[in-house]
């Protein structure tokens, strides 16, 4: 469940990944490689809070397709 500090809304790890549909490993994964830049945020736990600029950002990651042709591979939009 979402949840809001000075206006602001903020999202835990398995919501995010319910929400853009790819599972907490994948999340985990694409953080360390530097695909999806780290949360600024933690609760008091350490765990990560997200916002809903860095959800779309990682649903834009999850909905890109990638074609193979021959030898060369691409990444189209």
């Amino acid at each position: 469940m979402p949840f809001s500090i000075n206006d602001k809304t903020y999202y835990r790890t398995a919501e995010v990944c319910r929400m853009v549909g790819i599972s907490r490993s994948t999340l985990f994964r694409w953080l360390k490689e530097g695909i999806v830049a780290d949360v600024e945020y933690r609760d008091w736990r350490g765990w990560r809070l997200f916002t809903s600029d860095q959800i779309e950002s990682i649903r834009t990651k999850t909905n890109q397709v990638t074609v193979i042709i021959g030898e060369a591979e691409g990444i189209a939009i």
